[in-house]
């Protein structure tokens, strides 16, 4: 049987990171640091651009009031991208509904001769 993954299971970094997603609900965090599996938001940490819609009201995440939480699915997948980055970095990630939607990674291609 699968266990469910909650906010308390994660590491401090990667709660910092949830955290970050549901506090600019509609945006972009560019430019992450992984260091270990772990998200680097301190120092030379990532950007955050916040979408703000002016011709609507946002609801901020009901999450962010509560301390623990089952993660969705989407989230448990960043955590999955975090461990197979290891040491490296996510060009982009873009934010709707305070959950992380879609990735951008970078990788370089050495030695392919394209």
């Amino acid at each position: 049987m699968h266990k469910e993954l909650r906010f308390s299971h994660l590491s401090p970094p990667r709660q910092a990171l949830v955290r970050l997603c549901q506090s600019i609900n509609y945006g972009y965090i560019e430019e992450l640091p992984v260091t270990n599996r772990e998200p680097v938001l301190a120092g030379d940490g990532p950007v955050s651009l916040a979408d703000i819609q002016l011709d609507a009201e946002e609801q901020p995440r009901p999450e962010l009031a509560i301390a623990d939480f089952i993660l969705c699915a989407e989230v448990c997948r960043l955590m999955s991208l975090l461990d197979r980055v290891g040491n490296g970095g996510i060009s982009k990630i873009e934010v709707r509904a305070g959950i992380p939607r879609r990735i951008l990674l970078e990788s370089r291609l050495v030695g392919q001769g394209i």
